[in-house]
């Protein structure tokens, strides 16, 4: 015990930080009431968790599918065990964190068996995401492997959860502690929202908790209550380190929290002996990371590329509000295998992709996140995509492209001035993969009809051109001479009407736009050398 109080004072400004940053670290435990039995209120110990999980996007289009559905209906509900098999199970795995079984153990793994119709297939499928990307950091710290399922009882595995206090990701930071340990929370990106990261600074804090106690039974409570709370248990024992003579001394809801673990730790190994099997998460088996070295809007990414928002989200959770301040410093964007190559080439092409709508400066950001997320029950965040709407709009005639090498639905999209959601509704498709010949059906406004029917012969160098062609009729190229009453602008390479209205104060992209008379797909066809009204002198 000397020893040990030697060592706890020695790290006694890291126990305080710790203390500070995670002792209110939430799951699903925080209303739990005292009992000598752990009485389960499942509504309000893992309601929370549940409805984190199940609003992720990927989950609830699983969950909505009819395999999934007809797999459920054709379930005959859990499949529970006598006290000698659970125990022995628990027994049988791999482990240096004791798995003691007791009724508080069997209370919490009855009761995952009891809700698990949607949950334990779900996180058993985010599981074959997540858990081989944490296992390599757990293990190149020397922490048990066993640790990852902390991430089950802390987020259910939902990178984007963030409790009533603030904790935030699959490891459930707190602010002060995400910051101790180098990660970048800003306005516009929270790295304790990024798996990887956030697995990292888990792993040294884990190691750091070891340091401390040398258990890991205590480490896991530390984890949840702080390492304040623990040591407080520990001298109201007299003294004592197990983790189930100090139990009746600690916080409520961690008294919940460790049997919560060995619980996980069961269902997660033992799931097909009750029924279960992991459903398809709809994520990519590999994605590739790119370095981003200017501002970028997820919008421009599915533009250009094809790749929904809601997967650039999913597989970039850090980014708060759909942007990559890359024009601060090189930022990763992680992107589905198959297409950090087209990134490469088509870089520039994708700055450039409506930079001057996605970036102007009247554009609220936080009102773009409101109107994007849609808030759950537990302050975690979903993404609803626009429900497909391939109405016919009014006075518009038909046309057939052949999609070429090179397509993408973002550049057939802008080709045509259609919205891409539209494009694909028209055409029945919800992927963004394009095969060389597919047909595809294109709805335009029948008096520009003529001006768009050789879309589909001509070179992709032409098509691009002509999505660019100059949509003033002014200056040298009309040979009309320039109105005197007016300052005049000439666009020069880099320029979108942000930057240029940043040159005029006072002025702002809106009131460019107005005094041109321009709209959203004319500013997209602005080219170098063309000649734009500013202001009236």
């Amino acid at each position: 015990m000397k020893k040990f109080f030697i060592c706890f004072l020695s790290l006694s400004f890291l126990c305080v930080h710790f203390a500070n940053a995670q002792e209110d670290t939430v799951s699903f435990f925080n209303n739990m009431e005292d009992s000598t039995d752990l009485i389960v209120d499942e509504k309000t110990l893992i309601g929370e968790n549940i409805d984190s999980l199940f609003a992720l996007w990927y989950i609830k289009n699983t969950i909505e599918s009819n395999e999934m559905q007809q797999e459920v209906a054709a379930s005959s509900g859990p499949i529970y065990f006598s006290d000698s098999v659970y125990a022995e199970c628990l027994a049988k795995i791999p482990t240096t964190f004791p798995l003691v079984y007791n009724q508080d153990v069997k209370s919490w793994i009855e009761m995952y068996l009891r809700r698990g119709k949607y949950l334990i297939p779900s996180l058993l499928g985010l599981g074959q995401y997540y858990f081989p990307m944490i296992e390599p950091v757990l293990d190149q710290y020397d922490i048990p492997l066993e640790l990852k399922y902390l991430t089950i009882v802390e987020s259910a595995l939902n990178p984007r959860a963030v409790s009533r206090t603030g904790a935030t990701g699959l490891w459930q930071f707190m602010y002060a502690t995400g910051k101790m340990y180098g990660l970048n929370v800003n306005s516009l990106v929270d790295e304790r929202r990024d798996p990887a990261k956030e697995t990292v600074v888990a792993a040294q804090f884990l190691r750091d908790l070891y340091k401390i106690y040398g258990d890991w039974a205590l480490v896991i409570a530390a984890y949840n209550c702080g390492p304040g709370n623990v040591n407080k248990a520990i001298r109201r024992s007299g003294g004592r380190t197990n983790f189930w003579e100090i139990y009746q001394y600690l916080p409520r809801e961690t008294r919940g929290y460790v049997p919560a673990f060995i619980s996980v730790n069961y269902i997660m190994t033992n799931y097909k002996q009750h029924g279960y099997s992991p459903v398809k998460v709809n994520m990519p088996s590999y994605h590739d990371t790119v370095m981003v070295t200017n501002k970028l809007h997820f919008g421009q990414v599915e533009g250009v590329l094809g790749v929904s928002i809601e997967m650039l989200r999913e597989l970039n959770p850090q980014y708060k509000k759909d942007i990559v301040p890359g024009d601060i410093a090189p930022a990763p964007l992680r992107l589905p295998d198959d297409c950090s190559a087209k990134f490469v080439e088509q870089e520039k092409e994708i700055y450039a992709f409506k930079d001057s709508i996605f970036f102007a400066p009247s554009v609220n950001y936080e009102v773009v996140a409101q109107q994007a997320y849609v808030a759950s029950q537990r302050s975690g965040y979903r993404y609803d995509p626009e429900p497909c709407d391939a109405s016919i709009p009014a006075g518009t005639s038909k046309l057939t492209y052949t999609v070429k090498s090179g397509d993408t639905f973002g550049f057939i999209a802008n080709w045509y001035d259609v919205k891409l959601a539209k494009l694909k509704c028209w055409n029945n498709i919800e992927s963004n993969k394009l095969s060389i010949g597919q047909k595809l059906v294109v709805y335009v406004p029948t008096k520009k009809l003529n001006s768009y029917k050789n879309v589909d012969n001509m070179t992709f160098a032409e098509k691009q051109a002509m999505s660019s062609n100059n949509i003033v009729s002014q200056s040298k190229n009309s040979g009309k001479p320039l109105d005197n009453r007016f300052e005049y602008y000439t666009i020069k390479k880099g320029d979108n009407l942000s930057t240029i209205a940043s040159r005029y104060p006072g002025i702002s992209d809106t009131d460019i736009m107005n005094i041109n008379g321009f709209t959203a797909a004319d500013v997209r066809r602005l080219q170098i050398g063309q000649i734009i009204k500013i202001r009236k002198k």
